[in-house]
């Protein structure tokens, strides 16, 4: 019986296995940060610490572009399977902190360091993996599921976490997240063929540092994929910030709500981001992804500047579920177009570059959290939603034909 067009992708062996994967492995980061964002907000009372423990997750940044190149050349997977080992290592140490009552934020703080030095290749290096073993015709609908994955575990994840969490304690549902960990990292070994790029027989094969600046060349001197950089750069810097490591300040301060509460919240950010992978998923290739990338970028920073002004928790979940949809479809028609545009050798290492833009997440992180306590939370929306509007805006004129091509970009 053949699959629905939406769901070819799991006709590939390998996207079958790497699926179930991303996904227990999804769940697992949604439900830590969850949990360990709200105990360093409830035990330091401190919105500057918490966004610098979202910002140390992110620590790794600038190492994602090694990495890329580590994956172009001994394969993706196995360079997943070695990430996603440390997780399930420093999970089970502060699985072991927290049944043993010795925890506190100065552990929350080192793992998240610890972590953070990995997890931000993590998304770019599983994109390269699916470029690699999925047929371009199935790249759009790929993308999507993968990105669905994300967002599903955004939403069960959460609720999930905060449910264990408020019935059981940190321990067990610090048990919950080493077992998802395991078996993310069990199930990858289905996954792939490997993607490494191997010299000629009798070839030298250049330092890695080398195949790090031929990448960056490469990328600078394609409109395009310079273009996408920025753009993701932009999302991290101003977009991101806002509805993620500060929303447990949203939550508890502005909506008056409990870890709970939280859970709701970011399930309706995750709920709306589904809905936006699934259109994308069912509409496929018929679609100007340049097009849809563009404006759902526009639409994302708009309705940010709307929800920094909300009051009511019910229209803010409201306004999330939109945030989260056009958050959704920006994020994977941008994955779609740098894959598109590079070469399947440079894969990993344009991936890499890409989670270079992560970098903006803490930047923006960190100046949130000062800026809340200065001038409150709706100035700061209004602030960072003008910056994104403008600077996309900016971004467009700058790279008008190749952000905006007359005709749809080649696969």
């Amino acid at each position: 019986m053949s699959l629905p067009a939406a769901l070819a992708p799991f006709r590939v062996r390998s996207f079958r296995f790497q699926w179930p994967a991303d996904l227990l492995t999804s769940w697992a980061f949604e439900m830590e940060m969850l949990i360990l964002g709200w105990y360093v907000l409830v035990e330091t009372g401190s919105v500057l610490l918490l966004t610098l423990y979202a910002s140390l997750l992110y620590l790794g940044t600038l190492a994602a572009p090694m990495i890329g190149v580590v994956g172009d050349r001994i394969g993706h997977r196995t360079v997943l399977f070695g990430t996603r080992t440390c997780y399930m290592v420093v999970a089970a140490i502060i699985m072991t902190l927290a049944f043993t009552g010795t925890l506190t934020p100065v552990y929350v703080f080192i793992s998240a360091a610890l972590t953070g030095l990995v997890r931000p290749s993590d998304i770019g290096i599983r994109s390269a993996l699916v470029a690699a073993t999925m047929p371009l015709n199935y790249l759009v609908s790929a993308m999507s599921i993968s990105r669905m994955t994300a967002d599903s575990a955004r939403a069960m994840g959460a609720l999930a976490g905060a449910g264990l969490f408020a019935a059981f304690g940190m321990g067990p549902a610090y048990v919950a997240i080493a077992f998802f960990y395991v078996s993310g990292a069990l199930l990858l070994l289905g996954s792939g063929p490997e993607s490494a790029h191997l010299p000629a027989d009798g070839a030298v094969r250049a330092s890695p540092w080398r195949d790090l600046t031929v990448g960056v060349a490469y990328i600078w001197n394609s409109p395009r994929l310079l273009a996408g950089m920025w753009i993701a750069f932009l999302a991290n810097l101003c977009a991101f910030p806002l509805v993620t490591g500060v929303l447990p300040h949203v939550a508890k301060n502005i909506y008056s709500t409990d870890q709970t509460g939280l859970g709701y919240l970011v399930a309706s950010l995750a709920i709306g981001a589904i809905t936006g992978s699934v259109i994308l998923s069912i509409a496929g290739e018929r679609m100007r992804v340049e097009l849809i990338m563009v404006a759902s970028m526009i639409a994302w920073f708009a309705m940010l500047l709307v929800f920094g002004q909300v009051q009511t928790m019910s229209v803010g979940m409201a306004i999330l579920f939109v945030i989260g949809a056009t958050q959704s479809v920006s994020m994977v028609t941008l994955a779609v177009v740098l894959l598109r545009t590079a070469e399947p050798r440079y894969r990993g290492r344009v991936m890499g570059v890409r989670m270079l833009a992560i970098y903006g997440n803490p930047m923006g992180l960190l100046a949130a959290g000062v800026l809340i306590e200065y001038i409150g939370y709706a100035a700061t929306a209004l602030l960072y939603g003008g910056a994104g509007l403008t600077f996309t805006a900016l971004i467009i004129l700058r790279w008008r034909t190749a952000v905006l091509p007359l005709e749809p970009a080649g696969v």
